[in-house]
């Protein structure tokens, strides 16, 4: 399985039928793979890519150093439509225009399932999110070593250091309102695993969490799972928790394989 931070490839291209009428000039922002992505920003990328490969639409990749500038809400990943002069960020809005062009894989599902879907989308936004902002800000080995000075590469001294600790701020703020900060690693991590059992009991022995084909939850699971899987990080914290549970780990490695190679 390929690591973390070197598994994108800077452009992607997907087909659908022709008589499908998704724009062909669709591009797909993010930071650089490689040099600059945090954690939490790489869960979000991963989980857009996964839902617009599983939905088989034409994109293409593009890597910017100032992406989250670009964005709209000033968030990663984001689509640009360019004959529909639209600039469309983060996972929700995504699918939802892709819904508009026709496509939604839980359109066969029963109301009662998409309803469930996306009570556990929430969960993960609830929980995975927050557990992955609070490791990459807030311990400090991993804030020092290894995301500020991933978000700050692309800014020239002293942008370098006063934009990565602004952000440490606002992250902590955040965590703040969220009732997150004062946790402790461990507190955390439990979470996680509580957040991961629950989805391995979801999927049991399945291939996908909802039926028989993959959902926007499968894109949203792959994302968060597979970063917390590969992630390096000093301490390596999510690890343990990430490759527990069998399940989850043979989904991931069949979700890549089916879709991103």
């Amino acid at each position: 399985m390929a690591t973390v931070f070197d598994f994108l490839e800077a452009s992607s291209t997907t087909s659908i039928p022709q008589s499908q009428k998704w724009p062909e000039d669709v591009v797909l922002y993010q930071p650089y793979q490689v040099e600059q992505i945090t954690l939490p920003d790489y869960a979000q990328c991963l989980a857009v890519e996964a839902f617009l490969r599983m939905s088989g639409l034409v994109f293409r990749i593009e890597q910017r150093t100032n992406a989250a500038d670009m964005s709209p809400t000033g968030k990663v990943p984001f689509i640009q439509v360019s004959s529909h002069s639209q600039l469309i960020a983060e996972f929700e809005p995504i699918v939802k225009f892709a819904a508009t062009k026709g496509f939604c894989l839980s359109k066969d599902l029963p109301e009662q399932s998409v309803a469930e879907m996306w009570a556990y989308i929430s969960m993960l936004d609830n929980i995975l999110c927050n557990a992955e902002y609070y490791v990459a800000w807030l311990v400090p080995d991993i804030a020092a070593e290894v995301t500020k000075p991933r978000y700050g590469c692309a800014f020239p001294w002293p942008l370098n250091w006063i934009l990565p600790w602004t952000r440490q701020r606002e992250v902590y703020n955040l965590m703040t309102i969220k009732d997150w900060a004062a946790k402790s690693l461990e507190e955390v991590i439990q979470e996680v695993r509580v957040c991961l059992r629950a989805l391995s009991e979801k999927l049991d022995k399945s291939k996908f969490f909802l039926g028989g084909q993959p959902t926007e939850l499968d894109a949203v699971v792959f994302g968060h799972i597979f970063t917390l899987q590969t992630c390096k990080l000093p301490g390596s914290p999510f690890n343990s928790a990430a490759t527990e549970f069998k399940n989850l780990v043979q989904f991931c490695k069949r979700i890549e394989s089916a879709y991103f190679f």
